[in-house]
């Protein structure tokens, strides 16, 4: 049994805790205990957490790939370009260990909005309908790995966030 496969929705929301462990953890370590975080109650508008230090506000989809994984991009929601400073984080794990890191981050600095993701290609859907065709999905756009700024820590990715000073 691959626990990682079998198990993936487990796993994908055990390393939103532990991201989430992360980013408290530095707020308290640099005595700062700044940070708020909230979850939207329905997920349709591209974002899975509202992260909020003192004045800077996140809308932050979030992705996660094993070390290893062979994913080009991601999929994201154009509705995330409509909320206060829109990001997405990707973040690759150990699946052995889940030790987080490196991050990948997709956004603009603290309070401008998401760049413009219109341009990026239509997703399509996974599975195909009973004619076998996959449909697009005019609502979500892939973002290639590469427009991705890497970020090796929870510090540089914070930074990113929220700004240099956490």
């Amino acid at each position: 049994m691959d626990k990682n496969f079998l198990k993936s929705s487990y796993r994908e929301k055990l390393i939103e805790h532990l991201f989430i462990g992360e980013i408290l953890k530095l707020s308290w370590v640099s005595d700062q205990c700044s940070i708020e975080v909230s979850k939207p109650e329905v997920d349709n508008q591209g974002y899975d957490l509202i992260i909020e230090n003192n004045s800077c506000l996140r809308h932050v989809q979030l992705k996660t790939s094993a070390i290893g994984a062979r994913a080009s991009g991601q999929k994201v929601h154009v509705a995330l370009g409509q909320k206060h400073s829109g990001c997405v984080v990707w973040i690759y794990f150990n699946e052995d260990t889940l030790q987080l890191g490196p991050f990948l981050f997709f956004g603009n600095e603290p309070g401008k909005p998401l760049p413009n993701i219109m341009e990026f290609r239509i997703a399509k859907h996974t599975k195909a309908n009973a004619q076998g065709i996959k449909n697009e999905r005019p609502e979500i756009r892939v973002i290639p790995k590469g427009q991705f700024k890497v970020l090796n820590s929870i510090e540089e990715l914070s930074g990113a966030l929220f700004g240099e000073s956490t």
